[in-house]
């Protein structure tokens, strides 16, 4: 039996030694192994950037104190947003938020319509998303932060001064999608919930200082562009 082995195994042996491009077992060892999916998972970039168009649409409620039945409008306004996200894991991201607007501020109810002034709002808001991943290009994802509001540039109009928004946190809710139309790229929607109630003061040509809650309350709907780096 052994003869019978040497006799198999010797033209197999003088081929591969006679002829270079022959395929031989050792060659076949030394194929390298293809690169494990892992390996291209860790190689994408954690980073994603969005640029949408955004509608701040307010929430009328608020107060003025010593004043029954009066109460608070507030200005909706489109305004340019840039977000910034840092994905942790395959599902888990980082969201901020950043983007500028103004309110211009009027009284209702009791006072009936007054224009009191206007103020600009610089909102930045970080949320905590987790993404579904078992929908191919369709992506979507809810998420949950905190807001931080700013108001600045605030302006009186005739019969009012000293107007004082006071900044405040609020809570954030979210939800919303992407749909990636190359590796890189592809179209957002989002809708954001804040949760605001501040604090404001003025005076009033004919009410003396005044004071109350501005309970805005926020929806921010947004759509635009999403590249993935």
């Amino acid at each position: 039996m052994f003869a019978t082995v040497r006799k198999a195994t010797l033209p197999l042996a003088i081929l591969c030694g006679v002829l270079p491009g022959a395929v031989c077992a050792a060659d076949l060892a030394q194929v390298a192994p293809a690169p494990m999916a892992e390996e291209a998972i860790a190689a994408a970039s954690p980073w994603m950037i969005r640029v949408r168009a955004l509608g701040v649409l307010t929430h009328d409620s608020g107060t003025i104190n010593g004043v029954p039945g009066a109460g608070l409008s507030y200005s909706d306004t489109v305004i340019p947003e840039l977000d910034i996200s840092y994905f942790f894991t395959d599902n888990i991201a980082a969201e901020l938020i950043l983007g500028t607007t103004f309110s211009r501020i009027n009284t209702t109810g009791a006072l009936g319509e007054i224009d009191v002034g206007k103020t600009w709002l610089l909102p930045p808001t970080l949320t905590l998303q987790y993404h579904f991943t078992d929908f191919g290009a369709f992506k979507p994802y809810v998420g949950a932060g905190v807001n931080y509001s700013l108001f600045y540039h605030q302006s009186e109009k005739p019969g009012f001064s000293n107007l004082d928004v006071k900044n405040d946190f609020g809570a954030a809710l979210q939800v919303g999608f992407d749909y990636m139309v190359t590796k890189n790229w592809g179209v957002n929607f989002d809708v954001k919930k804040i949760f605001l109630d501040t604090k404001w003061t003025a005076t009033s040509d004919a009410l003396g200082d005044i004071s109350g809650k501005a309970k805005i309350d926020p929806w921010l709907v947004g759509a635009g562009v999403t590249y993935r780096f």
